[in-house]
């Protein structure tokens, strides 16, 4: 089911409907013998109302609670005693004013808690003024500025039946608050970073009984430790890179997972992977002029308009070298920018 007939989900597409309709939610919920969803913004009460009715659901509401409302999520982390950054929600700038003290004090964090996603409804700032006009908008999560030596993602899978398998961690980097690069496995990561990774979404996912694919976005401190910044129940930009490099990408993982299936290997089929994500449009010539020039490359077109800033798709390339995968992703996506778009 998707919103529109031109659609970049066209090719699966059975039916046109609403997402935000629960009349849509429910027809088409007849037609299927399992639901979910490739975006998190389904309204919770819908999801709600299609469990009590029985449908299969996955990710739940539950999950999904977590993932549309950032303070909701820090409550739940601090409830299960997982490591994250200090926060404090905030509705005027007197409790500004004490939060940044309680924080450690200003550059810190501020965050919509409902609606950003890639570096939208995110602001580091350094005074209270900058907060007035969220201020106005509601109660803000304040966060700490952590002083991080790399992000990374911990992805996993867990079924039905509470089957769980991870991939190993992955290093992302980022420009601008948006992940352009992923690195898998996370290069030189310690036996026991890579272990409590997997250990925090171990404990996450099987706490919230989420379904489906579940994506931990991580900081990683300079003396090992590592603590929560996002959520995602769902296939996630820095799991792409698996697609090529996994004996299961975390697409087919999800649908296993969902639908009760057994979980697919996450054996690794080489020693490294790195994808790098292409913004803004992808040109056929461009496509074709950085497969000849790096045919290892695979090129995957998201098949959306091109509009400024949008992930319009991305390469991956898979190598026993890291350097040598690194180059020639690196190389391609130089060479898919070169798009221009009407602006």
């Amino acid at each position: 089911m998707s919103e529109s007939a031109n659609s970049s989900a066209r090719l699966a597409t059975t039916l046109v409907a609403d997402h935000t309709a629960l009349d849509d939610l429910i027809g088409f919920s007849e037609t299927v013998d399992f639901l979910t969803f490739d975006h998190e913004h389904v309204p919770l009460t819908l999801v709600q109302n299609l469990e009590d009715r029985g449908v299969k659901v996955g990710p739940n509401s539950s999950s999904l609670a977590l993932v549309q409302n950032k303070i909701v999520m820090r409550q739940k982390l601090k409830e299960l005693g997982i490591p994250q950054p200090r926060w404090c929600v905030v509705e005027n700038g007197a409790q500004a004013d004490s939060a940044f003290e309680k924080l450690g004090g200003l550059p810190v964090v501020a965050k919509l808690p409902v609606g950003g996603y890639d570096g939208k409804g995110v602001r580091v700032i350094g005074s209270r003024e900058e907060l007035n006009d969220w201020l106005d908008l509601g109660p803000l999560l304040l966060e700490e500025n952590v002083n991080f030596s790399r992000e990374l993602s911990q992805l996993g899978a867990r079924s039905r039946s509470g089957e769980w398998k991870t991939w190993p961690p992955v290093e992302t980097r980022q420009i601008e608050g948006v992940c352009s690069e992923v690195i898998a496995p996370a290069p030189e990561i310690s036996e026991s970073v890579s272990v409590e990774a997997e250990q925090i979404a171990y404990s996450i996912a099987t706490s919230i009984r989420t379904v489906g694919v579940q994506c931990v976005e991580l900081f990683e401190l300079s003396n090992g430790n590592l603590l929560v910044n996002e959520l995602a129940m769902r296939p996630h930009n820095s799991g792409h890179v698996f697609t090529e490099l996994s004996v299961t990408s975390q697409f087919e993982q999800h649908l296993r997972a969902v639908t009760d299936m057994p979980l697919g290997s996450t054996r690794l089929l080489q020693d490294f992977g790195v994808m790098v994500n292409v913004f803004g449009g992808l040109d056929e010539n461009l496509v074709r002029a950085a497969l000849e020039l790096h045919p290892e490359a695979k090129i995957h077109s998201y098949s959306k308009a091109p509009r400024p800033g949008r992930k319009a798709g991305h390469v991956v390339v898979v190598s026993q070298d890291f350097r040598t995968a690194n180059q020639i992703a690196i190389a391609a996506g130089k060479i898919l920018s070169q798009h221009r778009y009407d602006e």
